[in-house]
């Protein structure tokens, strides 16, 4: 365990200091070799002989992947977008080589992995049509390194391919203007590409230089641009770029808004699962970035820098959201009103595709009468679905793992999702967070890969799969021991149970949340379960009240210790009301069933938002999360309104789910109560009107989880966010709840199989007995240390069931008089 520990902090401080105390534009992107081998090619003025940036040379020297090529290539055929890219690299590299004099050995590798090599690379283009930006570079760096004697061979197999690229070539270049508005990127932004009979003239060149200097903040024709007109401007955008970056490697587009530094570094912790490590360095980079967000700001200076623009004001809204600032949509929707912009996005939606992903993204924290998100996220969707049918016009520029993550946006709604098995898919796919921005695709932040972040993401993670494993031990050997696992009726979902809360609530210092919250879910299924079967358990009633009775009477007990140790809290007199009112429910929701009566809806959602139980599950474990807040703010006897939702949402959910069992067991339903109400409505129409219902009720929800309308603390309303995604999880489009398989494959993931993480190295080994210690509190309150003999075993049930009760009939007679009242306001 004292290793284990050793490695994560190692990690964390190497993280810190690497990383997050040197975060600057510079460092953003991942470094291009082709883009860096660009400035190496720049002779010193003052001698000749040897490059202006030697920086530059040294990086692309010490650069060379062992294979032989310079810059990114994944062997996979269908997982290669930036393939044909590292044939480009590689020629600019050994080109520069060669005309240094240096490196011999590795141009030698280079030429072996080139002629190796080719032909799979070059395969996926089928029928001659290759991506413009391919058809423009790559015979550019063939005509470059064949201008410089280098003897590149190709093999005969792809001689028809290469012809085909080079008449591709041509046909832009006649078609083309050299400054096209039509084009995501114009020609002039591949200078460095561009065939030597292609004249351009300097004062065009002049003429479109940006006021730092660049030619579309692109280092390569930048350089080209110096090279041809030795223009001073030019210069210092390079000699700006070597100072910060040399030594580290050019990036492909410069400089970067700082401020998308900082937003996508804190982005992917997040996304990680990684920020109880950075929680300091997370709050301070957000303060800062919501100060600036205060001030008004410029819209987009140019139509291509619309991508980075876009990305970064998504980012912000979507971090600063989710971490409780009160953000506008109008942050990053403004390109909905400005139409040159949003006819660029629409004309290269396959070169927007990583924008669109985060609109869509953002849109998912839409909030009551926020109608220009809603009209961002039907703009995006409509461009993503597209994209995710293959409905694009140039197929090579979207790889398979960013089309699974556009499927997986699309396909799975956010409140839907369990954050740990989120966690997980974000380390697995390799283009999670890639950007088209500039003119080359997949644009990596440097930290995406980072191998420390990356090493520290898969060992937490497998780190909370053993504690995880462990505490799902715990909660097996008390359904076992409280009987509950053998009861012969009804639904035993002890894995299923523990498997949604552990993904919800993913950390490690929450464990008695999980176990208890797990166990009251375990609780709430079989006492369910045996309402409903209540007419057919004649036989095993004595067995079956003892044995609910007792597991209700130890699982409160130990709420009521674990609380009052940890804060002082005795939450006995809540724990009866809000188990006495659920087992009402049940009570009301039998009788009905068994007099065929159909309940008006509000009287039914009164009584159905009580019976799904769902506060259960809240209302005790906040008491535990949130430990310093006073009981009556926790859990007053009017619930607030986000509780009030959270009950009613997940009861809608629930119901349009299982109308069809629950029509064929006489069992009530709201979606089947709004037919009777409604006769000339169909079933369609029903299930519409409630998913819109649960659409308004959601927005409503978020409103008091992110933007603090309640008085609960941050972890209760994490905690009541948590419980909603696992309803939703549950009954997304199915019920998978009641499927014995259906959810397997994701407790697999979530509990068992590590993640496989592409391009890290090897996982070091982990210590075989993980996870917390049993936790001993040793909080004093006003009546001194805490003894369990505070907690009379008998504490909750207060008297003997007689045998020959049914169900039914108890709780009847010890809630004879109730006066329930609706919660729901």
């Amino acid at each position: 365990m004292e290793s284990q520990k050793s490695s994560f902090q190692s990690l964390v401080s190497t993280i810190k200091r690497d990383i997050l105390s040197v975060m600057g534009s510079h460092s953003f992107l991942s470094p291009s070799p082709y883009d860096t081998a660009w400035l190496a090619m720049i002779p010193d003025p003052h001698r000749h002989e040897r490059p202006m940036f030697e920086g530059c040379l040294n990086w692309v020297l010490q650069n060379q992947n062992e294979e032989g090529f310079w810059g990114h290539h994944d062997y996979d055929r269908h997982e290669m977008p930036g393939g044909v890219e590292c044939l480009a690299s590689t020629l600019v590299c050994m080109t520069m080589l060669k005309k240094w004099h240096a490196g011999s050995p590795l141009i030698e590798k280079g030429l072996k992995f080139i002629h190796k090599n080719a032909e799979l690379l070059l395969s996926r283009y089928t029928h001659g049509k290759f991506s413009r930006w391919i058809a423009i570079v790559l015979p550019g760096m063939v005509e470059l390194a064949r201008a410089s004697s280098l003897e590149v061979v190709f093999p005969e197999s792809v001689d028809r391919a290469l012809a085909d690229l080079f008449i591709n070539r041509r046909q832009i270049l006649e078609r083309e203007e050299l400054v096209d508005k039509n084009q995501y990127c114009p020609l002039l932004s591949y200078l460095e590409a561009l065939p030597s009979t292609y004249k351009i003239s300097h004062e065009t060149i002049l003429k479109h230089l940006d006021s730092d200097g660049s030619l579309s903040q692109s280092p390569s024709a930048t350089s080209r641009a110096y090279l041809s007109t030795g223009n001073e401007a030019c210069l210092a955008y390079l000699q700006s770029l070597a100072s910060n970056c040399a030594s580290s490697g050019i990036p492909s587009l410069y400089p970067v808004d700082e401020d998308l530094t900082k937003l996508s570094l804190v982005h992917q912790l997040v996304r990680l699962g990684l920020t109880e490590y950075f929680d300091r360095e997370n709050d301070e980079i957000l303060a800062k970035i919501y100060r600036n967000y205060k001030h008004e700001k410029q819209i987009t200076k140019s139509i291509h820098s619309i991508a980075a623009e876009l990305y970064k004001d998504c980012l912000e809204f979507w971090l600063l959201r989710m971490h409780g600032y009160r953000v506008s949509p109008s942050s990053f929707c403004w390109f909905l009103d400005h139409e040159e912009v949003r006819d660029h996005i629409e004309k290269h939606y396959e070169y927007s595709s990583s924008v669109l992903l985060y609109i869509y993204r953002a849109s998912n924290l839409m909030l009551p009468d926020e109608y220009e998100l809603e009209k961002a996220r039907i703009f995006s969707k409509k461009f993503l679905e597209k994209i995710a049918s293959r409905e694009t016009r140039d197929s090579s520029i979207i790889s398979s793992s960013h089309c699974r993550m556009i499927e997986h946006e699309l396909g799975l709604p956010w409140m839907a999702r369990l954050d740990h098995l989120e966690h997980r898919t974000w380390m697995e796919e390799k283009d999670a967070c890639v950007l088209w921005m500039g003119k080359f695709p997949y644009n990596r932040p440097s930290f995406v890969h980072n191998q420390d972040i990356v090493q520290l993401a898969l060992q937490n993670y497998v780190l909370r799969q053993s504690v995880y494993r462990m505490e799902l031990d715990v909660v097996k050997r008390w359904s076992e021991t409280t009987g509950l696992r053998k009861m012969g009726f009804g639904r035993e979902k002890t894995l299923y149970s523990y498997f949604a809360v552990a993904a919800s609530i993913s950390l490690p210092c929450n464990s008695d949340v999980r176990v208890l919250v797990a166990k009251s879910a375990i609780m709430i299924t079989v006492a369910d379960d045996f309402f409903d079967m209540e007419g057919s358990l004649e036989d095993l009633e004595k067995l079956t009240n003892a044995t609910i009775f007792e597991a209700l009477d130890d699982l409160v007990t130990e709420f009521r210790m674990k609380c009052f140790k940890q804060s002082g809290k005795d939450i006995k007199k809540n724990l009866q009301e809000i188990w006495g009112e659920t087992f009402h429910s049940w009570l009301m929701e039998a009788k009905w069933s068994k007099s065929g009566g159909a309940p008006p809806t509000k009287e039914y959602l009164d009584v159905g938002m009580t019976s799904i139980a769902a506060h259960i599950l809240v209302l005790p474990s906040s008491c535990l999360a949130s430990p310093t807040t006073p009981l009556h703010q926790l859990w007053s006897n009017a619930y607030q309104p986000i509780t009030k939702l959270l009950m009613v949402i997940t009861r809608l959910l629930n119901d349009i789910q299982s109308y069809k069992k629950e029509e064929k067991q006489g069992k009530l339903n709201f979606v089947l109560l709004y037919l009777n109400e409604n006769p000339e409505a169909s079933i369609e129409d029903s299930i519409n009107f409630v998913q819109l219902l649960l659409e308004q009720l959601k927005k409503e929800f978020l409103l008091h989880v992110l933007e603090e309308l309640c008085n609960l603390p941050e972890p209760s309303r994490r905690l009541h966010l948590g419980c909603l995604k696992v309803f939703h999880m549950f009954f997304n489009s199915s019920n998978r709840y009641d499927s014995e398989t259906g959810m397997l494959h994701d407790i697999q993931k979530a509990l068992v199989v590590p993640p496989r993480v592409p391009n890290l190295k090897p996982l070091r080994p982990l210590p075989e007995q993980l996870g917390p210690k049993p936790r001993e509190f040793v909080t004093k309150s006003l009546y001194g240390q805490v003894g369990l003999e505070c907690f009379p075993r008998k504490g909750f049930v207060g008297y003997q069931v007689s045998s020959r009760t049914g169900p039914v009939d108890i709780w009847e007679k010890m809630y004879k008089s109730s006066n329930f009242k609706s919660c729901f306001a």
